[in-house]
């Protein structure tokens, strides 16, 4: 597998799994992107672990994207741009996975303010992570948009729209599924924290 289809949002230290950081890296020509999320966002202080595997993606040519949550509107903007420049100044970040993002048109000015304050931070690539279908306003902000994040069980039953800027995350995935956007995520992991699992895609990899 070598099209740049998967975002991967992996949740674990580089330290404890190393293993896994590896495979990451060895399915560079296979990412899309690789969200970095040392402590729910960009911690206290630099953890240098995360600084050591960004580099290593980021010289394997894998656009890194530092996890920020915006919880649906409710953060500040200067908040949630000060904490994209801690991503960007501790983890030289090329770009940034908003989560919680709102998906009604009254937040719309909103996110509007916190994507000029994101390009203006240094975000070539700007993901939003609805989890749900948002209202089309949000197109023009982001460079994709997360229009659905849960469980294989729910995934199967919805007919969702699909574009080349959408991308679906699927937890609790059987293997050898994929989701139908080009840009993708499915794990087997389930849970309070299904992503501390890998894409089944990447097994190959290695």
């Amino acid at each position: 597998m070598t099209t740049p289809s998967l975002l991967v949002p992996f949740y674990e230290h580089p330290a404890e799994r190393p293993d896994a950081w590896a495979v990451l890296l060895d399915a560079a020509p296979s990412l899309y992107g690789v969200v970095l999320n040392p402590a729910s966002g960009a911690g206290p202080a630099p953890d240098p672990a995360f600084a050591g595997a960004a580099a290593r993606l980021r010289t394997a040519g894998v656009r890194v994207l530092g996890y920020v949550d915006t919880a649906y509107g409710r953060r500040p903007q200067a908040e949630v741009v000060g904490e994209l420049l801690r991503h960007r100044d501790w983890y030289a970040t090329d770009g940034a996975f908003l989560d919680q993002v709102a998906t009604a048109p009254g937040a719309l000015a909103h996110y509007r303010r916190i994507a000029v304050g994101a390009r203006a931070a240094g975000a070539a690539t700007l993901v939003f992570n609805h989890g749900a279908h948002p209202d089309p306003g949000y197109e023009a902000q982001a460079d994709l948009l997360v229009t659905f994040e849960g469980p294989w069980d729910t995934y199967r039953t919805l007919d969702l729209p699909v574009a080349d800027h959408y991308c679906h995350l699927v937890y609790a995935a059987p293997a050898g599924f994929r989701p139908a956007t080009p840009v993708h995520c499915a794990v087997p992991g389930a849970g309070a924290h299904p992503w501390g699992t890998l894409p089944h895609l990447l097994e190959p990899a290695r």
